[in-house]
């Protein structure tokens, strides 16, 4: 026996909002996921980003500004790797500073303060969009669909 939750029945469903409104759910980690590996996937291109949050907010199913969480998380979540390779440079340099010049401060203090939180600030903003758009894309095909029975202004979005 399947029993379809409001969601699926076509029936805009409350609850989903008050149900996890305070923590992040695990199937929203797990979209969220999906959404990291496609971003970092797809890295050799300038929207990554913007696929895998699109991605991860389509998979979630919820209302658009859900889905901008949910991209955002998974853009949070494709951070790490950059996380991880700037930790391995940053140990290099400070193992080797004589090697890269003498004075290395300001630029790594530039590098440190500067450019990586405005690469994270993009790759996670860029993800937050694109989850938007995402949930937008679902939301939108679920009530043109000719099974939820009602045109879309009566569905109560």
């Amino acid at each position: 026996m399947v029993v379809l939750s409001p969601l699926e029945q076509g029936v805009p469903s409350t609850s989903l909002a008050v149900r996890s409104s305070g923590m992040v759910e695990r199937t929203e980690l797990k979209n969220a996921l999906i959404g990291a590996v496609v971003t970092i996937v797809l890295s050799f291109t300038g929207f990554s980003a913007l696929l895998g949050g699109a991605i991860a907010g389509y998979l979630q199913k919820v209302p658009p500004k859900r889905g901008a969480k949910t991209g955002a998380i998974s853009g949070g979540i494709a951070v790490v790797p950059i996380l991880l390779v700037f930790g391995l440079g940053f140990g290099l340099f400070l193992s080797q500073p004589s090697a890269l010049g003498l004075p290395g401060g300001v630029e790594l203090a530039i590098i440190l303060l500067v450019m990586f939180p405005l690469l994270f600030a993009w790759i996670i903003g860029l993800s937050a969009v694109g989850g938007y758009v995402g949930a937008y894309l679902y939301w939108d095909a679920q009530s043109t669909s000719p099974e939820s029975g009602a045109p879309r202004e009566q569905q109560g979005r």
